[in-house]
């Protein structure tokens, strides 16, 4: 097997891992499986597995300076990418099935329920990362620019932890353990800038 064959079924097999939740709540959903209360259930769902691929796309960098792992950076943008798609199909569930579109109730919603206005913060400041993904818009922002607007992905995951929480209310134990896991990522990501910094500052005579 050539390395372009294989760098294309590692990519079909990362794709198809990512679209896996997606169509098992299809699944689920066609078979009647998704409990009393399927639109909470598909809503959660939905939402949490965009919270997972966010943080497992803000992932990517560490795991390749902890062990070298630097073929996952290929990946990356696939990872965030479903990772708007799984936010964007948990916001259309809320104003689509969940509120029937009722344009009224779903201002107050977001002005009177921190969760529903953190999350739909963190789906706004998504969006231009979306719409910025492709080789052609870094091309037209330039590197630095792109890398400074992509740079809101350490904003968005926290909101996305902080709307989880709030939403859950008694149990935070799986909220709480997604805060530990972006604390980690977060806090070796201003190491490492701290670090980059201190070794390019001029020593002083």
């Amino acid at each position: 097997m050539t390395k372009r064959i294989r760098d294309r079924v590692i990519y079909a097999v990362v794709w198809l891992a990512c679209a896996a939740p997606l169509l098992f709540l299809v699944y689920w959903g066609l078979n009647d499986q998704l409990g009393a209360n399927p639109i909470t259930t598909g809503l959660r769902f939905l939402g949490l597995w965009g919270l997972r691929f966010l943080v497992a796309g803000l992932a990517i960098t560490p795991l390749r300076g902890w062990f070298g792992w630097n073929f996952l950076q290929r990946y990356r943008r696939t990872i965030g990418l479903w990772g708007f798609a799984y936010v964007a199909l948990h916001l259309l569930t809320y104003i689509g099935v969940d509120q029937f579109f009722d344009w009224n109730t779903i201002l107050k919603d977001v002005l009177k329920r921190p969760y529903i206005t953190f999350g739909m913060l963190g789906f706004v400041l998504l969006i231009p990362l979306a719409v910025t993904s492709t080789n052609a818009m870094v091309r037209r922002l330039g590197g630095r620019r792109w890398r400074q607007l992509h740079k809101l992905a350490y904003v968005i995951a926290p909101l996305g932890v902080l709307h989880y929480d709030l939403l859950v209310k008694a149990d935070t134990t799986w909220p709480w353990m997604y805060a530990a896991i972006l604390a980690v990522l977060l806090g070796w990501r201003v190491w490492q800038v701290r670090t980059r910094r201190a070794a390019t500052r001029p020593v002083s005579a």
